[in-house]
């Protein structure tokens, strides 16, 4: 990051650990899939759910059914300093990229009509008891809202409406659902597919996998880690449990069975924070492990308009979907960071399902439109971005915070600019490092012969996103104000650290 005097905004950053010993456990629900879910729906979920345990070592479990999956981190972690806005973040934004880019393999007749958005939260389980309270709850979760939809789907194919058909299952227990299925559709509940009625369990466990044989043709084998995808009638008895060793060493055995649990209880160990009211949210999302992946996919160095196009197209699409709540949105490289007004109470300004939310819509766009800017290059493999959300008192502050960012953008172009302009000369990048150690910027810059100021704005400047003002009276159509009436979204590339782009927007930053 670059020193300058807006740096005292980080001290906004509130600290959000999970502290030891809790079990960190990260739940995440898909908005609008597509019901009722047929089997290569929740394949897909699935096969997302594996490579996140591939792509993440200390994942070691995951339960999933419906449009939902929680994943369970290995008691010992430190994934990102078991900062809870992280963690959510990261896992949900590759859970995204995953879904968008495993679609085809699912449904390579269906075209995915539109960008999938997923929320989240983090769970701090208490105890390995707290833990398996959790997994009972959910799974039975799993057989209730499954018998109900099995109910609900039907009873619309029969000729009802949704809401009718809801109305009419209301208040049913599960021996009524059963017996509905069976008296009017011919259904024995017990025979449906298990992965319906018990949900889906992905594991690390240990096998023996051959890795040569020797010269008179007997195998050698060696232990290995191994993902499993299972589905257990009962994942929170001791007997599944206990039996997969890799679950024992890294989250420790169930002592004893339990056979009911309450939903107050499990949600008491949620780890979702309400964000201060009357304060203005800045959520900055960034690219994980960015260079690597520039890298390669061959990005232009030190600025790639594809690449900048792209990230500008992904957070106008953010403005677009939630265009009630977020007044502005500046971007550099691989970084955004989105504006939501003060009155905002999107998510009851939960600050875990609104980042999750956001970082989410963010991926699955950056991945669905990549085609758009790299025709000729495949994607290699899933991109993720990890996300946080801070809260700014005043409009003082909050345009310090962007005047930070905007420095930052400066300092780091011209730094990128001689750092490559000398690699491009021949020196190595390690010789081009030490080159600029300590060294005086803009001497440099003269000394390479850049003409700085000709470089295009949107690499010095950053892009800024808005809606224009409209200065005809907002229409209030029947279900409400229309995203058109706030006006058009702009892309832009100002010195928003001056006076002058702000006294000409002054409705952006009206409180």
């Amino acid at each position: 990051m670059a020193n300058s005097k807006y740096e005292y905004v980080k001290c906004f950053e509130v600290g959000d650990e999970a502290m030891f010993p809790n079990i960190i456990l990260v739940w995440i629900k898909a908005s609008k899939l597509h019901k009722p879910h047929d089997s290569n729906t929740l394949k897909l979920m699935n096969s997302c759910a594996v490579e996140v345990l591939e792509e993440y070592a200390d994942v070691v479990f995951a339960y999933g059914f419906s449009d939902e999956y929680t994943f369970v981190f290995k008691k010992t972690s430190k994934f990102h300093e078991r900062r809870a806005s992280k963690v959510l973040s990261i896992i949900t934004s590759f859970f995204s990229s995953v879904f968008v880019r495993k679609w085809d393999e699912f449904f390579p007749h269906k075209e995915l009509q539109c960008h999938p958005s997923l929320h989240g939260r983090v769970i701090a389980c208490a105890s390995i008891k707290a833990l398996q309270a959790y997994l009972l709850w959910r799974q039975t979760i799993c057989h209730l809202s499954n018998q109900h939809e099995q109910c609900l789907w039907r009873l619309v194919e029969r000729g009802m409406n949704e809401k009718e058909a809801w109305d009419f299952i209301k208040g049913f227990e599960k021996s009524d659902l059963n017996n509905l299925l069976f008296d009017e559709f011919n259904v024995n509940y017990n025979t449906l597919e298990p992965i319906l009625r018990q949900g889906s369990c992905v594991l690390k466990t240990t096998g023996e996998d051959t890795v040569k044989y020797t010269d008179n043709g007997a195998p050698i084998k060696r232990h290995r880690r191994k993902i499993v995808t299972v589905h257990s009638k009962k994942i929170a008895s001791k007997r599944f449990w206990n039996e997969h060793t890799v679950l024992l060493k890294d989250l420790g055995g169930f002592v004893e069975e339990i056979n009911n649990v309450t939903p107050e209880y499990v949600r008491s160990f949620e780890f979702d924070s309400k964000l201060m009211p009357c304060t203005w949210i800045v959520v900055r999302i960034d690219g994980c492990h960015f260079h690597r992946f520039s890298e390669i996919h061959e990005f232009v160095k030190p600025n790639d308009d594809r690449v900048l196009n792209l990230m500008n197209l992904c957070a106008v699409a953010v403005l677009e979907k939630f265009w009630e709540d977020i007044v502005f949105a500046y971007g550099v490289s691989d970084e955004y960071s989105f504006i939501l007004k003060k009155t905002t109470n999107l998510y009851q300004r939960r600050a875990n399902t609104i980042i999750s939310a956001i970082v989410s819509f963010f991926t699955s766009t950056y991945v669905m439109r990549w085609k758009d800017f790299f025709p000729q290059s495949e994607l290699k493999y899933p991109p993720s971005f990890d996300g946080r959300a801070v809260c700014y008192p005043s409009t003082e502050i909050l345009r310090d915070y962007l005047s930070w960012r905007q420095v930052d953008c400066h300092i780091n172009n011209q730094y990128n600019s001689c750092f490559w302009k000398l690699v491009a000369s021949g020196k190595s990048k390690r010789e081009a490092q030490n080159s600029l150690k300590g060294g005086q910027l803009q001497k440099k810059i003269e000394e390479l012969a850049i003409d700085y100021n000709k470089l295009p704005v949107m690499y010095r400047q950053g892009s800024s996103i808005y809606r224009d003002k409209v200065d005809n009276v907002l229409i209030h159509q029947e279900n409400g104000e229309s995203p058109e009436n706030y006006g058009k979204v702009i892309v832009g590339h100002f010195d928003i650290i001056g006076p002058t782009f702000w006294l000409e927007h002054p409705n952006i930053l009206d409180e």
